[in-house]
């Protein structure tokens, strides 16, 4: 089965546990964000309103979860 890279990421994402992912959809990431409806059942998706908010969010999540923030 061939698969893109960014079906490639997202199954990564999910075998390494990962539960959320902070972003903002839009222009080149677009391919990503197909790959992710694939895994919408293992992946939580929080929509931000500016990809500087994403980092700041996922680094929240990461510190108060103990866990990755993406």
């Amino acid at each position: 089965m061939n698969r893109s890279g960014a079906q490639a990421l997202m199954q990564a994402l999910v075998d390494q546990g990962t539960e959320m992912i902070f972003g903002y959809p839009g222009g080149a990431i677009m391919p990503t964000y197909d790959a992710l409806y694939d895994v919408r059942e293992h992946l939580r998706h929080i929509l931000v309103r500016h990809e500087q908010g994403a980092i700041h969010a996922a680094q929240g999540y990461a510190r108060a979860s103990g866990r990755v923030g993406v």
